[in-house]
């Protein structure tokens, strides 16, 4: 019988793969990433074109799974790429899709 990826990884994958499954948060992941710098939602809102309101939701859903980092800054919240995501969501994907990682069995992230 195959084995089977474990269910609290593919849990937690298919919660990355729900985040990233609307454009706007794709494009806020990526600005993020690229900038490599806290952005307040201001700045994000004025990049990405966008009602703040919009934003700030798409911020909390990235929030929630941590490809996003917040930070208090006074009274404002600057937002921040995790850059772990960023080395472990490739992984991620390659697991999915059936292709080998350095050690079979490990659970990145």
């Amino acid at each position: 019988m195959e084995e089977l990826l474990d269910r609290e990884v593919a849990q937690r994958y298919a919660s990355w793969f729900r985040a990233l499954a609307d454009p706007t948060r794709v494009q806020i992941a990526e600005l993020l990433a690229r900038k490599r710098e806290p952005m307040s939602v201001g700045q994000i809102t004025a990049a990405v074109g966008m009602a703040q309101s919009t934003i700030s939701q798409h911020l909390k859903i990235l929030a929630e799974v941590r490809f996003v980092l917040v930070e208090a800054s006074g009274n404002a919240n600057l937002y921040r790429i995790n850059e772990n995501c960023l080395s472990c969501f490739p992984t991620a994907a390659d697991v999915v899709m059936g292709r080998p990682v350095a050690a079979p069995g490990d659970t990145p992230c």
